[in-house]
């Protein structure tokens, strides 16, 4: 064998890859996450802002927020007591939920009827 290659498995990348992004879909997953995102796309705001705009309580805003910034989604700077919170890549955020939004369009019902994931299995 003059030159031997080790040619490495594209699949196990694959696989790597989609369990990252399914992690990425997750971190997306919940209403008020998301809500919380979408709000976030108008500036920075407090979790005291946040919980009056969107009705929820300062437990489920800041519970959301510590996970949308270990998935690296959000970061926050300290404003006085308070932090300012903003979404890390706001135009790739935005780019996302419109094309989320575009296929719901496309889809209709469909999402909201699965038997897996619709809105009655989440009862």
């Amino acid at each position: 064998m003059a030159m031997t290659t080790r040619i490495q498995d594209p699949a196990v990348d694959e696989t790597a890859a989609l369990s990252v992004a399914a992690c990425l879909f997750h971190g997306f997953s919940d209403a008020s996450r998301l809500a919380i995102v979408r709000h976030l796309a108008l500036g920075e705001h407090r979790v005291v802002d946040l919980t009056e705009h969107l009705g929820l309580a300062q437990s489920t805003v800041s519970k959301h927020l510590a996970c949308l910034r270990d998935c690296g989604l959000v970061e926050s700077r300290p404003q006085g007591r308070a932090s300012l919170f903003r979404l890390t890549h706001p135009d790739a955020s935005l780019e996302l939920l419109t094309a989320a939004e575009r296929l719901l369009g496309l889809t209709g019902d469909a999402v909201a009827l699965c038997p897996v994931y619709g809105q009655e299995a989440q009862r």
